[in-house]
């Protein structure tokens, strides 16, 4: 049986990553999105932890902008590129790491963390919980916090209407159409009000629930989908003035739950 790290590996060592938030429309709105929402809260200079860092989108911009980045990733290949990446670059360190277990970190250093990732990935109750505990006792009191997740319906929206529907049923619902987290899943999606429960009792406040890429994934294969570059920008203000709005989550593939250490 194949570990969650070898199933995880193999997929990043076969995908590439390094390009996924640029070469897509979707995946421009992501980043301009989760972007836009960290700026809102991030203080110049800080210090900000990111967990599940990839191949350092995020980290990298960051870290050009002044604060101080520590990245944290669990796969080897991606790991290998931030690294590349990164050189050269001040204010940022990384390492090789599991979202479950941040015990490398003493309690309360980070003013953000960022767990961008690792939750699309953890199948087993516990360690999805360890994950959120630790990125929890890891940021200072007041503390901002950004996790992203994937919604259940944006997952099947996305990749089960091209006459295969029964099959991506199959793998994310129960008979009783209960949502369902397995390690083979890769990519397991959340019920939003499923997502925002797991933090029911922890340390933190909820600041806000957010779509970071809409419906764009599940129609930009469309022939007549096209959104230029001088209409872009004011799409991103447009998705921004609306991405908190409830009924429109589910319809979303990529969402944050941002949340304030107490």
């Amino acid at each position: 049986m194949s570990t969650r790290t070898e199933i995880v590996s193999s997929f990043y060592r076969q995908a590439d990553e390094d390009s996924r938030l640029q070469r897509s429309r979707h995946g421009q709105l992501e980043y301009a999105v989760t972007m836009n929402y960290i700026h809102r809260f991030i203080k110049p200079g800080a210090k900000v932890l990111e967990v599940g860092a990839g191949t350092g989108r995020y980290s990298i911009a960051l870290a050009k902008e002044g604060m101080n980045v520590t990245a944290v990733e669990l796969v080897e290949s991606n790991l290998s590129i931030l690294q590349k990446n990164s050189k050269g670059i001040q204010c940022i360190q990384s390492f090789q790491g599991d979202a479950t277990d941040l015990h490398r970190f003493e309690d309360q250093i980070f003013d953000m963390t960022l767990v961008l990732g690792p939750l699309y990935h953890l199948y087993d109750e516990d360690d999805v919980h360890k994950a959120i505990d630790e990125a929890i006792r890891v940021t200072k009191k007041n503390g901002v916090l950004l996790f992203a997740f994937l919604s259940v319906f944006g997952i099947m929206y996305a990749n089960y209407l091209q006459g295969n529907w029964a099959a991506g049923q199959e793998e994310n619902f129960t008979k009783d159409y209960r949502m369902r987290h397995f390690k083979e899943q890769l990519f397991t999606g959340y019920d939003v009000e499923e997502f925002e429960q797991l933090f029911s009792g922890k340390p933190v406040r909820r600041i806000a629930t957010t779509g970071t890429d809409g419906i764009v994934e599940s129609i930009e294969d469309r022939p007549d989908f096209h959104i230029t570059d001088e209409d872009f920008p004011a799409f991103v203000n447009w998705y921004l003035a609306f991405s908190e709005k409830r009924e429109l989550l589910g319809n979303t593939n990529h969402l944050l739950y941002i949340c304030q250490k107490l």
